[in-house]
């Protein structure tokens, strides 16, 4: 009897877990991929859709397009998870499973922050996007916010290239002189996890776009019939356009099945992707994974919730499943390396990559400006939103070639 092995979430994570599960194992077993949405947007691409240089199908494809033959898709509500029976709730019914792979990402909880969920516009959803366009072209001037509401959050290059992009598209529109952005974020420096040097380099950047930026400021409020910006630190500050990173969380049903940790996320072996529960591994944002160092004496560096991780992860975890599936040992494990083009504007990106498991601290280089690490970008999202039958090796050969031609590993 053939077994049945569950994946809750159609993200990066669970769509590269679901497809390698469904290469990997025979027909005799069945590969069930679990998700309430039956479109895939490409998150990477809502920077470019905010800014009006993508079209809303240019950036999203029916999931099913994205699986491989033979691979289940059940558009459902998970309603709950019962490790206990290996048995999961939909809103479609009730499925048993023999292994399961929780890849349930990170939600967005705008209301946390009292007068955020008003006040603020957001790049971080695909519908947040589209409107964020909106507003951008009847912007008239003044200042614009960008605001991180509160830490962790998914994609952590984002914000400040959502600023830097923000102020080219307003200096596109003629308004540089009557316009002015400012980025806030809890955080002592961009990208603490990556180092001094590179927070450094991102700090100059900004600084080149006109960006002003201003760390160690916590949201506690907003309140939108003044306009205003209220942070622990006492300060008050006034704006004409909001444009916030929501606060975070876990799905409340991976809560609910006592999956998470008491910070609200699933904490797995930072290697296998292993849950507390047998035959339970999770991946991508709704996991928590220590990491050398520490970015504040009382706050440890954890892995990034990001895309370039899940992907990794869910490869790993295919792995391990289908070699205990087929009676066969697994020496897969998740090394911890990762990189992300860094938007800037113009057509230019940066490349930052590292090992970010590395000892005594995450090792983590940024590459010069180009427009070739933007290119990459581009041909990445063309790869991804590929039909899954016609996806072939070409990108990759292209990804790799330029890693060694501009000496940084590079891996799909």
């Amino acid at each position: 009897m053939g077994a049945t092995i569950v994946v809750l979430g159609g993200g990066v994570g669970g769509l590269v877990a679901a497809n390698e599960l469904r290469r990997q194992l025979h027909s005799g077993h069945r590969v069930v991929l679990i998700e309430r949405n039956q479109h895939h947007a490409f998150a990477p691409g809502f920077l470019w859709l905010m800014t009006g240089r993508r079209r809303p199908d240019d950036i999203r494809r029916p999931l099913n397009q994205l699986l491989r033959r033979g691979l289940e898709f059940l558009p459902a509500e998970v309603l709950e998870i019962d490790t206990s029976r290996r048995r999961i709730r939909t809103s479609a019914g009730v499925l048993s499973y023999d292994f399961l792979v929780v890849s349930l990402g990170a939600e967005l909880t705008p209301e946390a922050v009292p007068g955020f969920a008003t006040a603020a516009e957001t790049f971080y959803s695909f519908d947040g996007a589209l409107r964020l366009l909106e507003r951008l072209r009847s912007f008239a001037g003044g200042r614009v916010a960008v605001v991180i509401a509160s830490l962790p959050y998914k994609c952590p290059a984002a914000p400040y290239e959502g600023a830097m992009l923000i102020a080219e598209y307003l200096r596109r529109r003629g308004l540089s002189a009557k316009v002015t952005v400012q980025l806030f974020t809890p955080e002592p420096q961009p990208l603490p996890v990556a180092g001094p040097r590179v927070g450094e380099a991102i700090r100059q950047l900004l600084k080149a776009r006109g960006v002003e930026f201003y760390p160690l400021h916590q949201l506690t409020a907003v309140e939108p019939a003044v306009r205003r910006l209220l942070f622990a630190n006492g300060s008050e500050v006034a704006y004409d356009l909001l444009v916030g990173i929501p606060p975070h969380r876990a799905p409340r049903v991976v809560t609910e099945a006592g999956l998470t940790n008491p910070v609200g996320w699933i904490p797995v072996d930072a290697h296998t992707l292993l849950t507390r529960d047998e035959r339970v591994y999770a991946i991508g944002d709704v996991t928590v994974i220590p990491l050398p160092g520490r970015w504040r004496s009382d706050v440890p560096l954890m892995l990034p919730k990001a895309g370039v991780f899940a992907h990794a992860q869910g490869h790993v975890v295919a792995q391990r499943i289908a070699a205990e599936v087929n009676g066969r040992p697994s020496s897969a494990t998740f090394c911890g390396h990762g990189y992300c083009m860094l938007e800037t504007g113009q057509d230019f990106a940066g490349f930052a990559y590292g090992n970010f498991f590395a000892q005594p601290a995450p090792e983590v280089h940024l590459k010069q400006l180009g427009r070739a690490w933007h290119v990459a970008k581009v041909l990445f999202e063309k790869w991804w939103l590929a039909p899954v039958g016609v996806r072939r090796t070409l990108l990759q050969w292209f990804l790799e070639a330029g890693g060694k031609l501009y000496g940084v590993p590079v891996r799909l």
